[in-house]
């Protein structure tokens, strides 16, 4: 789980550095908040660079052999299917992409 949740932080936050800002530098925000019942791990990504859905993006073939899919959106796919929740808004001039993982106890 904790692979997951990293791996979800570190897509999004590739896609805010490479496609986000372009040519141009910008922030990035990264709030974490753990909810108690049920106990979950809430991830939120703020930046104010261009407008991006990433849960508007086809998902790849993944059927298709390597040399036919075209690149990228394997991240964007295995975020959505390793998360237990995703929502993004667009909201003054900022996009917000927030995800809950429900930890389990051990």
């Amino acid at each position: 789980m904790t692979y997951q949740i990293c791996l979800a932080v570190d897509e999004l936050f590739t896609n805010i550095a490479y496609y986000s800002y372009k040519e141009k530098e910008g922030t990035a925000t990264i709030r974490l908040e753990l909810e108690e019942r049920p106990r979950t791990l809430v991830v939120t990504m703020i930046d104010s660079g261009v407008p991006f859905d990433p849960l508007k993006q086809d998902n790849p073939d993944i059927d298709a052999s390597i040399d036919d899919r075209p690149i990228g959106g394997l991240g964007l796919f295995l975020l959505k299917e390793m998360m237990d929740q995703i929502s993004y808004e667009y909201r003054d001039g900022q996009n917000i992409v927030q995800f809950r993982k429900k930890l389990t106890v051990l």
